[in-house]
């Protein structure tokens, strides 16, 4: 009987799955497998933050040097105003003093004098 008894033999492969590993090779990224992977999935709105936070860094990086070398640019004219100003302020001082007014007054041919009598105080009375 043992003949006629049909023994089904079936073979049965098991199959090894694929160890999966969260962050995958080369080929995976390249075939795009990657980012379809569940764990990318689910961190994907942490990755999106954290670019973003990328690029608010490098902006206010670029900002504050951009600040920086303005103020470097406003020191420098700071420093040159501030030697006109005092360039300037001394020739005034050097022009209004009374020898060089009479010089400049005598060589313009005004025909202005000095006066030879000191100034009277005028007084008024109610």
């Amino acid at each position: 009987m043992i003949g006629d008894k049909k023994d089904n033999v079936e073979f049965i492969e098991e199959k090894q799955e694929k160890k999966e590993s969260r962050f995958g090779s080369v080929k995976d990224l390249l075939d795009g497998s990657l980012i379809a992977n569940d764990f990318i999935v689910r961190q994907l709105p942490y990755i999106v933050f954290l670019v973003i936070l990328a690029f608010v860094y490098i902006a206010n990086r670029y900002h504050a040097e951009k600040v920086v070398r303005a103020n470097i640019e406003l020191s420098k004219e700071i420093s040159d105003l501030r030697a006109e100003a005092i360039t300037t302020s001394s020739e005034l001082m050097f022009i209004s003093k009374q020898s060089e007014v009479a010089k400049r007054v005598k060589a313009k041919g005004l025909g202005l004098e000095d006066s030879v009598e000191p100034p009277k105080k005028i007084i008024i009375e109610d």
